[in-house]
């Protein structure tokens, strides 16, 4: 994970993001975020605390750090290029 990820989302949400806060660096909705973590898709370990439902804001960093990786090497395949 880039430390320059981690520290964005660090200072826009704090050290743990809400479901809430999840959808939004998502670009989600609320519901398709539980729907992903009932599915086991979300891609970005949560947990409950009191009753509400948190991801680490490492984890979340670590996931977009992770797709930007992937579209990287798919753009060096010459797979993202368009057509």
């Amino acid at each position: 994970m880039s430390l320059l990820s981690h520290f964005y989302f660090l200072e826009k949400y704090g050290p743990r993001l809400s479901v809430e806060q999840i959808a939004e660096s998502m670009g989600l909705t609320v519901a398709a975020v539980h729907r992903r973590i009932s599915d086991g898709t979300l891609n970005v370990p949560t947990y409950l605390d009191s009753g509400k439902r948190w991801a680490d804001a490492r984890d979340v960093a670590e996931y977009f750090d992770a797709m930007r990786a992937e579209a990287r090497q798919r753009v060096a395949r010459g797979a993202g290029l368009p057509a």
